[in-house]
């Protein structure tokens, strides 16, 4: 029997529900499931695509709610015992305890506020049940909006959240991915610096240079990503909690904005403060656009350094073969013995997806509307997809290739001295006009450089042989 390509597998369904309700009405919620109402009307208005909320941006909300009821506590605005419970429940959901209580789409309303809520009432639920309650309970110790909720706005959570997962992001796993990867060809750097080798412009033959200095590039590429990276941290690191609504800090008691921010920090290990302007903080995304154009760089630099090493790598026997890489795995289904540059092809490939990626956090970062950007959502999943994927991708890269490659120093000292630009040598002695006259004869002839030029009687083969030195040509540069 014939089956659409497209057709879904079917997927466990629950069979026992209790009765949540919401200031909307009733919803039957599964029976074991810690989520409330409102996240059950997400999972039945939002059936669409397949991509999640990240688990990171979960991670940030349980802080944030965990330094929310501290603050409130302190402030005198949520009791000890309520405070104590969410605190409890926020620790299990960082614990990776009620992972599969998280089940809202990205595509869902643009504020977050769903997935806000989703937070809220996994809280409430599991803080009551810690208090000795029952789900089915119809009174609840804790209130998702009025003790989890208390003193915030999905408006001012939601991008708080986003810039808490992009900071820890850079912090945690991008930059580090990218200063291992700056080590290790830095290296190669070292290890190559007296391979003289023929240089490339135009993808046509050009003047010498080290193979050392050709990774020297390299290793300054990611320096000046991994510097724009730092860069982001200053706006990265303000948040915009306090502002509530629209930014003004309605229902907040007096201090509450710099206590919470503190309190983030202490959780965090990172050093956030509250924003300056709590309206820029919720009505747009600039810091998302600015951090993420540090990815673009990064991803545009990365896709030039694999490039170079895979057609440097190319062959082995009919390609420039000037590099050798590490065989990882057979190549091809069909061509015995063939092994190809794959992960090359995973780091490029990753690199167009952030390229994409960054035209899409642009767009929807330009259309905040009014006091509320409404496409939260797309711009953090797209934002930490990239930052993950350069993290994952430099790290196979660096240890599955960056690390094994070696010089073919036969291949590229006969690709040196096959090369006519050495004739550039020539220049200062005989002229631009008579050092290009010998060039095209060697390449008509077939012939040699230096035969071709003792042909034209415009140099001596003593004075050749001290003139044209690959050695020489190097310039005045490290």
């Amino acid at each position: 029997m014939s089956r659409r390509i497209t057709t879904k597998c079917a997927r466990p369904q629950f069979t026992e529900f209790r009765t949540e309700h919401d200031t909307m009405g009733e919803v039957q919620v599964p029976i074991n499931k810690y989520w409330g109402a409102q996240t059950q009307r997400s999972l039945l208005n939002f059936p669409i695509g397949e991509e999640k909320m990240p688990e990171s941006i979960i991670r940030s909300y349980a802080i944030l709610k965990k330094a929310a009821a501290l603050t409130n506590n302190e402030l005198g605005v949520l009791d000890k015992k309520k405070c104590d419970l969410i605190v409890q429940a926020c620790d299990e959901i960082l614990n990776c305890q009620l992972t599969d209580e998280f089940p809202l789409s990205v595509w869902q309303t643009g504020s977050g506020t769903q997935t806000n809520m989703n937070l809220n009432e996994v809280i409430a639920n599991r803080g009551h049940v810690l208090n000795g309650g029952k789900l089915t309970d119809k009174v609840k110790f804790l209130h998702p909006n009025d003790d989890v909720n208390k003193s915030q706005s999905s408006n001012d959570t939601f991008p708080t959240v986003m810039h808490i997962a992009a900071y820890a992001t850079f912090v945690e796993i991008a930059i580090p991915a990218l200063q291992r990867l700056r080590d290790e060809l830095y290296k190669k750097q070292i290890e190559f610096k007296d391979i003289v080798k023929l240089g490339r412009t135009h993808w046509m033959d050009a003047t010498p240079l080290t193979l050392g200095q050709e990774f020297s590039g390299y290793v300054t590429q990611l320096e000046h990503s991994i510097h724009a990276m730092k860069n982001g941290f200053v706006h990265l690191g303000q948040l915009a909690i306090g502002g509530t609504a629209v930014g003004t800090g309605i229902n907040t008691p007096k201090g509450y904005d710099k206590l919470i921010v503190q309190k983030i920090s202490e959780l965090t290990g990172h050093p956030f403060v509250s924003a300056r302007n709590k309206f820029e903080g919720i009505a747009a995304h600039d810091a998302m656009v600015e951090a993420h154009g540090a990815i673009k760089t990064a991803a545009t630099g990365l896709n030039k350094i694999a490039n170079d090493i895979r057609f440097m790598a190319s062959g082995p026997r009919s390609g420039i073969g000037e590099l050798i890489i590490p065989s990882n795995e057979p190549g091809s289904s069909i061509m015995p013995g063939k092994v190809n540059p794959t992960q090359i092809e995973a780091l490029t490939m990753v690199c167009t997806q952030i390229l994409g990626n960054d035209m899409t956090v642009a767009v929807a970062a330009s259309n905040g509307h009014f006091e509320l950007n409404v496409y939260k959502p797309v711009i953090t999943y797209n934002f930490l997809q990239s930052a993950n994927l350069l993290a994952d991708a430099v790290e196979s890269f660096t240890d599955r290739l960056v690390v094994g490659i070696k010089a073919n120093k036969d291949v590229i000292d006969k690709n040196l001295h096959n090369s006519l630009m050495l004739v550039t040598a020539l220049n200062t002695h005989i002229g631009y006009e008579n050092a290009a006259k010998v060039a095209k004869e060697a390449y008509n002839s077939g012939s040699t450089l230096k035969e071709a030029a003792m042909k034209l009687g415009l140099v001596s083969s003593d004075d050749f042989d001290k003139w044209v030195d690959p050695k020489k040509m190097l310039g005045s540069l490290d």
